[in-house]
């Protein structure tokens, strides 16, 4: 199973960036899907999930700011962060987990298999 981040990049306060994550060997529509986000000097932290219901969550600060959604057949999955902060600066993950429900733990970088390598958001 790979995971690989793209989208990445420098925006200005307010600013909008989308990040994807393309997955091999691996079914995103029945699994658990995750996105992360770690600040420097920072503990990695969860930002949202999709799993086999289709319907994301998200943690509170990001609510109404940020959308994950995904594309079955492509095996994708995307993050749109809107009016971002600096606060936001981070790299970001996308994680990969068997189960049809992420569950309670969705937060916890245990309850994931597999990761991507990152990819940065700088926010200015």
């Amino acid at each position: 199973v790979q995971l690989v981040e793209s989208g990445g990049g420098s925006v200005q306060d307010g600013g909008s960036l989308r990040l994807s994550c393309v997955v091999s060997d691996f079914t995103t529509a029945t699994n658990c899907m995750g996105w992360f986000q770690q600040a420097a000097g920072k503990e990695r932290e969860g930002v949202g999930y999709i799993d086999s219901d289709g319907v994301p969550d998200y943690t509170d600060s990001v609510k109404g700011r940020f959308t994950i959604s995904r594309v079955n057949a492509n095996h994708t999955l995307f993050l749109q962060m809107n009016s971002l902060r600096a606060e936001d600066s981070a790299v970001y993950y996308c994680a990969a987990a068997w189960g049809l429900r992420c569950g309670r733990n969705w937060h916890q970088q245990s309850r994931y298999d597999y990761w991507g390598q990152g990819t940065q958001v700088t926010v200015s």
